[in-house]
C-alpha cells in the first residue's frame, strides 16, 4: 500500500514539474530571446516532443525491466539536470543569441539544449510508475487513468501554483534549484541505495538558491538587478551611455531591448524615440489630459509631467511589478496629476469613460502584442481621442523591406482612421531599410500647425520620412494580425 501511494506522490509531483519547468522556461529564455509568440512556440513545441520521446523510451523501460531502483535513477537524473541547467542556461542562450540571427532557429535551438533532457525524463516517470502499479490485469484501464489523472492534477496544481505565486516570490533560478532538490530528494525516498551521495546532492542543490540570493545582492551592490514580477523578467542595469559618457539606469524585459531608461545626474530623457512624442504638442497645443499605455519605468510620464505643469496623464501598464521598480529605481513619486491603472491597454480604452488631447503607445518590449496593433484596438484609440487629439506609437522596425512590413500593415491600419497619418524614422531618418526606433504619429481630425518652425520641433520634424510608403502588406485586424511573424527578422 504504501509503494502504490508513493507512486502516486511520484507521478503528481512528475506532472507538476513538467509545468513548473515550462513556465520558469519562458522567463529563462526572455532575456535572450524574448517572449514573442515564436519563443513560446518553440518552447512548447520543444517540451511535447521531450515528453513525448519520454513517454516512448519509459514505457519500453519499463516492459523490459520494472524496477523502482531504475525509476528512482530517472527522477534523480532529472533532477540533476534542472540543476545543471539552473547553472549553465545563460551561457548556453548567449551562445546561441550571437550565432543565430534567426529568431526561430535560435529559440528552437536553446529550448532543445535547455529543456530536452529535463522533460525526458519526467515524461519518462508516467509510463513506468503505470507498470510498476499493476497488480491487477482485470483493471488496466483504471490503473492507467487513475495515474494519468493525478498526473495532470500535479500538472494543474504547478500551473497555477508557478504563475500566480512561485516565480514572482522566489524568481525563475532559485525556483530551478528548488525543483531539481525536490526531484532528488524524491528519488531518495523511492530507492534508498546511496542515500548519502543523494543527501549531499540535495543538500547541494538546497543551497543554490541562498547562493544564488547572495550572489544577486552582490550584483546589486555593483547595479544589477535581476526581478521576476508577475508578468515580466526584469533587467535593471547602471552603466554609462555609450554616446553622451553620462551614468544611466536602465531597465529592460526582453532580448536586445532597453524599454526603459533615466540618466543618473539629470531629469532629461535618455531614450531618443521617448524625445519624438514631444511631437504630439506641435500637432495638439492645447493638451490638458493624456494616456500612455505601456509605463515601463515611467521615464516619459515623469517628463510630461514635468513640461506640462497643468496637465494630467493616465498610465495603464499592465504589471504593478514595474510601477513598484520605477518608485524604487527610477524615481517615479506619487502625484495628483499621475494616475495609474494596472490593466492591459486595450482593456482599459474599452472600459474608461475619459476623453484624451494626446495617446501614447509604448507596449513595445522583445515584440508588440498583437491586440494593441489592429484596426479594432485603433478605433478604441480614435473613439476616446478629442477632436484634433494626437496619437504617437513606437515601433522597431524598419520602412521598406523584409523588416519593414509590421511598420507599413501598422501604417495602413491607422490610414483608415485618419489623413494625417506620419512617421519618423528616430536614429537615421533617411535609411528606409534601417531597423531602428520609428514613431508613428496620427492625428484625428483637420490640424493647424505653425508656418514657422523652429527649436526641438524642427530637429523632429526633420526625421519625418517624405518618400513612399508602399502599400503592400494587408491591415492588421483581431481576426489576422501576424505580429510576430512580421517581427520575426527585426527581433
Amino acid at each position: 500500500m504504501f509503494d502504490y501511494m508513493l507512486l502516486k506522490i511520484t507521478v503528481f509531483i512528475g506532472g507538476a514539474s513538467v509545468m513548473v519547468l515550462e513556465l520558469i522556461g519562458a522567463r529563462v529564455l526572455a532575456p535572450y530571446l524574448g517572449t514573442s509568440i515564436i519563443v513560446w512556440t518553440s518552447l512548447i513545441g520543444v517540451v511535447m516532443a521531450s515528453l513525448s520521446a519520454g513517454y516512448f523510451i519509459g514505457g519500453k523501460a519499463a516492459d523490459k525491466r520494472a524496477d523502482y531502483k531504475i525509476l528512482a535513477y530517472v527522477i534523480f537524473l532529472a533532477g540533476i539536470s534542472i540543476g545543471v541547467m539552473a547553472v549553465f542556461k545563460s551561457v548556453v542562450l548567449l551562445f546561441v543569441q550571437s550565432q543565430i540571427a534567426d529568431i526561430r532557429w535560435a529559440s528552437l535551438l536553446g529550448a532543445l539544449i535547455l529543456f530536452t533532457p529535463a522533460n525526458v525524463l519526467l515524461g519518462a516517470i508516467s509510463p513506468y510508475a503505470v507498470k510498476l502499479y499493476f497488480s491487477d490485469s482485470n483493471r488496466i484501464g483504471a490503473t492507467v487513468g487513475n495515474l494519468y489523472a493525478i498526473s495532470t492534477v500535479g500538472s494543474i496544481v504547478g500551473t497555477y501554483a508557478t504563475g500566480f505565486f512561485l516565480i514572482s516570490h522566489f524568481g525563475s533560478t532559485n525556483l530551478l534549484f528548488s525543483l531539481a532538490a525536490l526531484l532528488v530528494f524524491l528519488s531518495t525516498f523511492i530507492y534508498s541505495v546511496k542515500i548519502i551521495v543523494r543527501c549531499i546532492v540535495v543538500l547541494a542543490l538546497s543551497a543554490m538558491p541562498l547562493l544564488n540570493s547572495n550572489l544577486q545582492y552582490q550584483f546589486a551592490s555593483i547595479g544589477f538587478l535581476d526581478v521576476d514580477t508577475n508578468y515580466n523578467r526584469v533587467w535593471i542595469l547602471d552603466g554609462i551611455d555609450s554616446v553622451k559618457r553620462r551614468p544611466i539606469r536602465t531597465l529592460s524585459t526582453g532580448a536586445n531591448y532597453i524599454q526603459s531608461a533615466m540618466y543618473l545626474d539629470g531629469d532629461d530623457l535618455a531614450v531618443e524615440y521617448a524625445k519624438f512624442f514631444n511631437l504630439a504638442d506641435y500637432f495638439n497645443k492645447n493638451i490638458n489630459k493624456a494616456l500612455i499605455i505601456g509605463g515601463g519605468a515611467y521615464s516619459y510620464p515623469k517628463n510630461f509631467l514635468s513640461e506640462h505643469k497643468d496637465a494630467e496623464m493616465d498610465v495603464a501598464e499592465i504589471d504593478p511589478g514595474l510601477t513598484e521598480l520605477a518608485r524604487a529605481f527610477f524615481g517615479l513619486k506619487n502625484s495628483p496629476r499621475l494616475n495609474v491603472f494596472h490593466q492591459d491597454g486595450r482593456v482599459f480604452l474599452k472600459k474608461t469613460d475619459s476623453k484624451y488631447d494626446a495617446i501614447f503607445i509604448d507596449a513595445f518590449a522583445s515584440s508588440i502584442p498583437f491586440h494593441l496593433t489592429t484596426k479594432e484596438f485603433v478605433a478604441e484609440v480614435f473613439s476616446r481621442l478629442n477632436e484634433g487629439g494626437v496619437v504617437a506609437m513606437n515601433i522597431i522596425a524598419s520602412i521598406e523591406g523584409d523588416t519593414g512590413r509590421f511598420l507599413r500593415a501598422e501604417y495602413a491600419t491607422y490610414k483608415l482612421f485618419s489623413d494625417f497619418v506620419y512617421i519618423f524614422p528616430v536614429q537615421e531618418p533617411e535609411a528606409g531599410n534601417k531597423i531602428q526606433n520609428i514613431v508613428l504619429v496620427a492625428i484625428k481630425g483637420d490640424i493647424t500647425t505653425p508656418e514657422v518652425v523652429s527649436g526641438a520641433f524642427k530637429e523632429y520634424l526633420d526625421h519625418l520620412w517624405t518618400d513612399k510608403i508602399e502599400t503592400d502588406i494587408p491591415v492588421l485586424t483581431d481576426n489576422f494580425a501576424p505580429v510576430d511573424q512580421y517581427l520575426a527578422k527585426v527581433l
